[in-house]
């Protein structure tokens, strides 16, 4: 007890500003207490933390396919597990303490009126090994619409007491999530210029939502499956997260699932060497086959040799064209010029050296034989006129008609009762009989 108060009393000499003091020391006790929790682990059965990946948020300035193009450099089956909008102790150290059971390492995303608040909470996650970013200082569900002024305050605000609420700058890391993940271009380049990684995700649980703790769990498993790899978002101040993270965390281990834990990069600790493709989701391996055409390939040839031109036998001659190829373009505009159709081919047939003459027809094969015909009777109607006529004594005697027969084979001749050619129907009335 008394050397407590020796303690407070050097303390009061050797720091007349009490607060900084006081932050300075809590943090170089940081320092020497969070190895110490970070490496002990004592369940041989837990999921346990597989690797840690050290990245440069300069290189990589935007992460998480939900809305970006790379992801974190993850190999199959590889999970980062991040936490938004705490702390408040009643739900996050519940979260810790389920982290800590299964020795499981994640990344917190601190709202600063949150940390301002309860400063104990954040220093927490250093001392139990986790990695700690900002998430704004309000958490504005507006930061894609808002002015870019306003954006910065909120960006730096949220920094600026998360860093008080820790004691040391250094123990922040450089990563920054948007509230609602509701990005914008000039916000994005804003922390880009601070060297600050803006991180989506890779999959939600939807632990936000107004659902059960068990629809949470079935979330984060399906989405976690149907991806292989990437970065699960979850909340560490719902109650419904609390239910559901044991049993994430103990499906993930039973699907061969391993936890990775990220950390910035510094002057100190060098960045875990990748390659570009390792930042892609799924990049396109070279066994796999691409599902887009070739582009053509530019042929070199290695010499300019003409083969020789093949030889021309008889039957050739009667496929080739007589289209001359040769002739002058003509110009554009002009009519067009007649030409012969180049199809269908014309042979050159050689001239055939004897010709068979086909027998002259005999006479006989124009001959018609005479045809007799039988009498052909005709009714043949008189002159209306005739009737009426004196003297006609043939139109009074069968009133309107009479049959005469005519031999169709005799000569031409005149028809009995017919009007010779030249008269009259009257003159032939009167003509005597």
């Amino acid at each position: 007890m008394e050397a407590g108060k020796t303690g407070k009393r050097a303390r009061q000499v050797l720091c007349p500003a009490q607060k900084l003091c006081l932050g300075m020391l809590a943090g170089l006790a940081l320092l020497t207490t969070a190895p110490a929790y970070a490496d002990s682990c004592n369940n041989p059965d837990a999921l346990g933390t597989s690797r840690t990946i050290v990245v440069d948020p300069r290189e990589h300035p935007r992460i998480g396919t939900m809305q970006y193009a790379q992801t974190l450099p993850l190999r199959d089956k590889e999970v980062v597990l991040t936490f938004d909008d705490g702390p408040i102790p009643k739900y996050s150290n519940q979260i810790l303490d389920i982290l800590a059971a299964e020795c499981v390492k994640a990344t917190f995303f601190i709202v600063g009126r949150m940390a301002k608040e309860f400063p104990d909470g954040v220093r927490k996650l250093i001392r139990l090994g986790h990695t700690v970013g900002t998430h704004s200082e309000n958490h504005p569900l507006s930061m894609n619409r808002m002015p870019i002024e306003q954006a910065q305050k909120e960006i730096e605000d949220g920094i600026a007491n998360t860093t008080a609420a820790l004691g040391d700058p250094a123990l922040l890391s450089p990563f920054f999530r948007i509230p609602g993940l509701l990005r914008a271009s000039a916000v994005e380049d804003y922390l880009a210029s601070r060297g600050i990684q803006t991180w989506s995700a890779d999959f939600p649980a939807d632990d936000w939502r107004h659902v059960s703790s068990q629809t949470v769990h079935d979330l984060a498993i399906s989405r976690i499956k149907a991806k292989g790899k990437g970065i699960l978002l979850l909340h560490d101040i719902q109650p419904r997260t609390v239910a559901a993270l044991p049993g994430i965390l103990r499906d993930l281990k039973a699907g061969g699932y391993r936890i990775v834990h990220v950390e910035a990069a510094t002057a100190d600790k060098p960045k875990t060497p990748t390659q570009p493709q390792d930042w892609q989701m799924h990049p396109v391996s070279e066994t796999v086959a691409i599902t887009r055409w070739h582009k053509v390939p530019g042929f070199s040839f290695a010499h300019l040799d003409m083969l020789p031109a093949p030889e021309i036998t008889a039957s050739d001659q009667l496929l080739s064209l007589t289209e001359n190829f040769d002739r002058a373009r003509r110009p554009r505009g002009a009519a067009p010029m007649t030409a012969q159709a180049p199809w269908p081919p014309r042979a050159n047939m050689p001239a055939p050296t004897t010709v068979d003459a086909l027998p002259v027809p005999a006479p006989s094969l124009f001959e018609m034989a005479e045809r007799h015909m039988q009498p052909i009777k005709v009714l043949v109607r008189l002159p209306h006129h005739a009737a009426h006529e004196p003297g006609v004594q043939s139109a009074k005697n069968d009133g309107i008609a009479r049959l005469i027969s005519i031999d169709a084979s005799a000569p031409r001749r005149t028809i009995p009762g017919a009007i010779p050619p030249g008269l009259t129907p009257t003159a032939a009335a009167a003509a005597p009989r």
